[in-house]
């Protein structure tokens, strides 16, 4: 089951898989494009992850207020408040702690990937996001 913005339960599947039996990674999905959030959800929720899915970046600071998560993969496109700036947000108010954002975005040129470095992205991947890849990321947490 997709979460949408005003459920705040994670959706989790089977417990501990694609994890190596370490408690999951708590993840949240934050992209306007619903089809696209739900589907990377379900990749990884398959995976054994807890996943919230936001649609837009106001929520995402709400859910971040409210709940501790380890990894945000953040649309850039977003509107009202792009992804560099959420990023720019979720670093300075999740203070001490702070999860690994990932880009998930459209944008590839070399100055969109210098543009999420510098707002503190650890990692730029390009839609459509390959699977394994993004895998391999969260495997490494």
């Amino acid at each position: 089951m997709i979460q949408g913005a005003s459920d705040h339960q994670p959706a989790v599947s089977a417990a501990g898989a694609g994890t190596g039996g370490r408690k999951p990674l708590r993840i949240v999905v934050v992209d306007d494009n619903k089809d696209a959030a739900q589907t990377l959800s379900m990749l990884l929720e398959g995976e054994g992850y807890q996943v919230w899915t936001e649609f837009d970046a106001r929520d995402a600071l709400e859910r971040a207020a409210a709940r501790k998560a380890d990894v945000y993969l953040l649309d850039i496109g977003l509107p009202e408040i792009d992804g560099l700036e959420l990023a720019r947000r979720l670093k300075s108010s999740l203070q001490p702690s702070q999860p690994m954002l990932v880009a998930v975005t459209g944008y590839g040129q070399q100055n969109d990937r210098a543009e999420t470095r510098a707002a503190g992205f650890s990692h730029h991947l390009v839609k459509p996001v390959d699977p394994s890849e993004l895998l391999a990321i969260l495997e490494e947490i």
